[in-house]
């Protein structure tokens, strides 16, 4: 087929219609279209594009977002279905960005003060060290007010009391 110079050809037109998700497609932030998904919280987007084989741990690239996962963005914008979906793909609950703060998903709902992102990542197993003011994991309260939020959401579920459908055994013994 010859192509004008200037014009697509037929096949590339198709190509460019057809959408396969890979993480090498980015924005300037290093965002893929899952990051994007997430962020605003399109639910059929996010899941199109799990289904299409997209990783839901793909980090971002952008040199102020390193390491930031779809899952940090979906927390950050309060999005519990979005955040659901991509937990059931293997999303890493813990998953830490890149650099010096290591911000997990539950630091980005607590940053935006997002008590029901923090209940569901708490409820759905995010780690939280003992202490509050531990340097190591979690930034300064100044950066991240609602932190103290999670800490509360951790002891009311270690004080509630198991449902009878529950078991403390183990079937590995």
């Amino acid at each position: 087929m010859v192509e004008l110079k200037g014009t697509l050809s037929r096949r590339q037109l198709l190509r460019k219609r057809s959408f396969s998700p890979r993480s090498s497609d980015r924005d300037d932030r290093g965002w893929t279209p899952l990051h994007i998904g997430a962020r605003r919280g399109d639910l059929k987007e996010v899941k199109r594009l799990l289904e299409e084989g997209m990783d839901a741990n793909v980090p971002a690239w952008g040199p102020k977002s390193p390491g930031v996962t779809p899952l940090h963005l979906a927390a950050e914008g309060g999005h519990l279905k979005v955040m659901d979906a991509l937990l059931e793909h293997g999303a890493n609950i813990d998953a830490r960005t890149k650099g010096a703060c290591g911000w997990t998903p539950l630091h980005a709902a607590a940053k935006e003060r997002n008590k029901e992102a923090i209940r569901f990542l708490v409820e759905n197993g995010a780690f939280l060290p003992d202490d509050i003011n531990d340097g190591r994991f979690n930034p300064p309260l100044h950066y991240c007010p609602g932190l103290e939020w999670a800490y509360e959401m951790k002891l009311k579920l270690q004080e509630m009391p198991l449902s009878s459908g529950d078991s403390s055994c183990s079937s590995e013994s």
